[in-house]
């Protein structure tokens, strides 16, 4: 099957998304086609990829000087200090701004990769190859870097498109079903803030999808990614559009950072409860009709979406999220910024809302 290919244009670099099976033992081609060149590169690797699909890169690429940089790829990992020791590599090895950074795994690996490209010499070439559902419909698409900080998720960072990006399904298939899940709360959000259309697809198909089925898989990846895309091109530095991919994500990043990132809760779970709990706020603020909000939830409950926000926090836990929800890069005043939602494909942007409000929100939530 001919890989599917969109072209990403933004006013710092045009640059194609390929999605397709077996694509890695064919890179040497893809870059030949896409006039990529550079004889030095620094693979950096998340060590939960399998070996083999790593030595298959390595195996195409024999004929460039390759040096890695394996990590435990986690929340808590993507930190400052991986980033002096990925520059580090690069000087010790002096690396010049036309050799080439690869990132190989999740958004996570994309993220610090892409951070550490971005600020050597003030930029360096960058591919990424997303290894993970999650990273190849979300992070891999609009050139987002950066790291945590103690005071909340990515806080540090900047916007560096990369020159490539790779997304092989033939990595999903070694990935647990949770994985497969976190990465689907992304694509939920993609359909929820597009159009219903895509929303129906995902509704009919989900267990097609979920089992990584061909055509199903390949073809919400690509419309998931063409989504980020025709946003991101309009709005690359997200000051004003991009923020509906946010959607869901200031209540998400807060349950992370409030559980101290750690496995009990993953990215695209948060995004999940994130997610319903933006769809609940825009009921309660009479945004969202009590039909569209029982139409998503029944997508929720149908296919085991549904996560209970009282497994990961209690009342005692509420000051502690809203901490971190007021910490959020997209407010810009005491009061917290929300995403909503009017109805599917209809987002709303930029309704800011009181500590007191949210707190009160949250706090039902809890109890209830």
């Amino acid at each position: 099957m001919k890989p599917l290919k969109i072209l990403v244009k933004t006013n710092t670099q045009n640059y194609p998304i390929l999605i397709g099976s077996n694509l890695i033992s064919k890179l040497n081609i893809v870059l030949k086609d896409n006039l990529i060149i550079f004889k030095k590169c620094l693979m950096v690797i998340d060590k939960k990829v399998p070996k083999k699909e790593i030595l298959k890169v390595k195996n195409v690429l024999k004929n460039k000087k390759i040096y890695t940089y394996n990590f435990n790829a986690s929340e808590i990992s993507k930190n400052q200090n991986n980033i002096n020791n990925i520059v580090e590599v690069l000087l010790k090895r002096n690396f010049s701004r036309q050799d080439c950074l690869i990132t190989i795994g999740g958004g996570i690996t994309g993220d610090v990769g892409g951070f550490a490209a971005s600020i050597f010499k003030r930029g360096m070439q960058f591919i990424n190859i997303p290894t993970t559902l999650l990273s190849q419909v979300d992070s891999s698409v609009g050139g987002k870097t950066g790291i945590n900080t103690p005071y909340g998720k990515n806080l540090v960072g900047n916007f560096y498109q990369p020159k490539l990006v790779i997304s092989d399904c033939i990595f999903l298939k070694t990935l647990p079903k949770r994985e497969i899940i976190c990465g689907y709360g992304e694509i939920l959000k993609h359909s929820l803030i597009s159009n219903k259309k895509f929303y129906n697809y995902l509704n009919k198909n989900f267990l097609n999808i979920i089992k990584l089925k061909d055509p199903f898989i390949t073809k919400t990846i690509f419309k998931s990614c063409k989504i980020k895309k025709n946003i991101i091109e309009k709005d690359e530095k997200e000051k004003n559009l991009r923020k509906v991919l946010n959607f869901g994500h200031t209540f998400a990043h807060a349950f992370e950072a409030s559980v101290g990132y750690s496995k009990k809760l993953n990215h695209g779970e948060a995004v999940l409860l994130g997610i319903m709990a933006a769809l609940k706020f825009s009921k309660i603020k009479k945004i969202l009709s009590k039909n569209e909000f029982n139409f998503i939830s029944n997508h929720y409950v149908k296919n085991k979406l549904h996560l209970n926000i009282k497994k990961y926090f209690s009342n005692k836990d509420l000051n502690k999220i809203l901490s971190f929800m007021t910490k959020d890069k997209k407010n810009n005043s005491k009061k917290i910024n929300l995403i909503l939602l009017k109805k599917i494909g209809y987002p709303i942007i930029n309704k800011t809302f009181s500590k007191r409000d949210i707190s009160s929100f949250l706090k039902k939530e809890l109890m209830n």
